[in-house]
């Protein structure tokens, strides 16, 4: 399993687009219905700073997410945009869960 993290904080101005486009890979993900994925997006009360924590059972799975069109699409759009602060990703592991990560 491989657990991954990213804390980043957006402009003010990008922060609804951003949102937007995370709900579409969200969309997309659902569609595809690939167990070995569980991706969640967080908004802090500041409304730009956003947690996003993703859990792959395996490399293949973190792969799926990284070549679906609308998750490259936001990526994009995020880089365009600039950023407040920079993204920070943390590799984590996982102690314990109330419920099955995976399917």
């Amino acid at each position: 399993m491989k657990i991954v993290k990213v804390t980043y904080t957006t402009t003010a101005a990008y922060a609804e687009q951003n949102q937007s486009n995370i709900k579409q890979v969200m969309a997309d993900l659902q569609k595809i219905n690939n167990p070995g994925i569980n991706y969640n997006a967080c908004l802090s009360p500041d409304g730009k700073t956003f947690v996003h924590t993703a859990f792959f059972k395996t490399d293949e799975d973190h792969k799926m997410l990284n070549d679906l069109p609308a998750f490259i699409h936001f990526q994009r759009q995020l880089k365009a945009n600039g950023f407040e602060v920079p993204p920070k990703q943390e590799l984590l592991s996982l102690v314990g869960s109330s419920t099955p990560v995976f399917r």
